[in-house]
C-alpha cells in the first residue's frame, strides 16, 4: 500500500501529458533492478539482521501457496472430469 501512496505522491504534480514518460522511465530495466535491490536490502534489514523468525514463515507459506498454484490446473481437470462423469451417468 505504501508503494501506491509513493507513486501517487510522485505523479500528483505532473501534467497528464507528462505521465506516460514518467511511467515509461519506471519500467526500464535499471529502474526495476534498483527497485528489487532496494526491496531486498529493506527485507534484509527488517528480518535477517534482527534475527526474526518471519523469513521461515515466509518460506513455508510461500512454498504452500506455490505448490497449490502448481497443482491447481490438475485439480481443475480432475473436477471437470468428475462433473462430466456425474452428468453422463458415470462413476
Amino acid at each position: 500500500m505504501a508503494s501506491v501512496k509513493n507513486f501517487y505522491n510522485q505523479v500528483k504534480g505532473l501534467k497528464v501529458k507528462e505521465l506516460p514518460a514518467h511511467v515509461k522511465s519506471m519500467l526500464s530495466i535499471d529502474y526495476l533492478k534498483n527497485s528489487v535491490k532496494r526491496g531486498l536490502d529493506n527485507y534484509h534489514a527488517k528480518y535477517i539482521q534482527t534475527s526474526s523468525i518471519d523469513p521461515l514463515y515466509h518460506v513455508c507459506f510461500g512454498g504452500m501457496i506455490f505448490s497449490y498454484l502448481v497443482a491447481l490446473p490438475e485439480e481443475r481437470r480432475h473436477l471437470e472430469h468428475q462433473q462430466h462423469a456425474k452428468e453422463h451417468g458415470g462413476h
